[in-house]
């Protein structure tokens, strides 16, 4: 049995660094480097300004090497702030999707009426396919693109995860 600090963990790490050329760059660098992988990554501007940029990662590893992870970055030197959302406590993590559906007839109706359980907007419809927007938990959209499968699912487009925590508590 493996013990606890060997089971493989997800984490959402947000960081908050200097909106430079290059910063992003450098938090890649780190993780290809090392050999990590990043299963998710956005990032944006989040000041008026546009001076500071958050990028939002989600990765996988043990608990050490997610400590490492987080330690590493918090050297780089366009890095201000590394926050660990998945043990800091609550957050909010969300994801939005495009999802393009072909199809006809029954499945037409049968994609818009799981669409609509879902939430899922149609942001463009023609004759033959729907582009479907979905926002929500990472396992929602994944839900949702397996049920349209079968239905004439063609073309997906993913956001990435954002991810805020919850309550005052700020990065």
């Amino acid at each position: 049995m493996a013990s606890t600090d060997e089971t493989e963990i997800t984490a959402v790490i947000s960081v908050l660094v200097e909106n430079e050329a290059g910063a992003l760059a450098r938090v890649i660098g780190l993780f290809s480097g090392r050999g990590y992988n990043i299963e998710s990554l956005t990032v944006a501007p989040v000041e008026d300004g546009r001076n500071r940029s958050r990028i939002n990662i989600v990765t996988s590893g043990t608990p050490m090497i997610i400590e490492q992870i987080k330690a590493l970055l918090d050297r780089l030197v366009p890095v201000h702030r590394v926050a660990d959302l998945t043990k800091d406590g609550p957050h909010v993590a969300r994801e939005m999707a495009l999802i393009k559906v072909v199809s006809t007839g029954e499945l037409r109706s049968e994609a818009l009426r799981i669409a609509d359980a879902f939430r899922a907007r149609p942001v463009d419809t023609t004759t033959g396919s729907f582009v479907f927007e979905l926002t929500g938990a990472t396992d929602k959209l994944d839900a949702f693109i397996e049920l349209m499968r079968p239905l004439g699912l063609v073309e997906i487009s993913r956001t990435g995860i954002a991810a805020i925590a919850r309550g005052p508590h700020t990065i």
